[in-house]
């Protein structure tokens, strides 16, 4: 086997890793992506967290509307706004987890496009 048919094989093999790849995946695609792998169950701790935040600020939002008096309207309209913002704030802390698995696939193809090239 000469040096040529190894790197044709090695070519071939590239391009099948660089098509299996695909295309970059969609903002849903890269979200639900989130769910799987060793670390996945931190993101459904944390979207169970989230979940629990929102229905609670609902309720107490609910409550809130209801009041009669202003004592009453503070006792639920604080803990609403600030479980509404626990929620936003632990739903936004996944957008750091989603680009740095963008910067890790977009420096895997890289690699690959490297070694192509040697």
């Amino acid at each position: 086997m000469t040096e040529n048919d190894i790197d044709a094989a090695v070519a071939a093999e590239e391009r099948a890793l660089l098509a299996r790849m695909g295309p970059e995946p969609g903002f849903i695609g890269e979200a639900l992506g989130l769910f799987s792998g060793p670390g996945s169950w931190v993101n459904w701790l944390l979207m169970l967290v989230q979940a629990a935040a929102f229905l609670a600020s609902v309720w107490a939002g609910w409550q809130f509307f209801a009041a009669t008096d202003v004592l009453s309207a503070l006792h639920w309209g604080l803990p609403a706004a600030t479980l509404l913002l626990l929620s936003l704030i632990v739903k936004l802390s996944m957008n750091p987890m989603m680009q740095a698995n963008r910067v890790l696939r977009e420096l895997h193809r890289l690699e690959l496009r490297l070694h192509q090239l040697r």
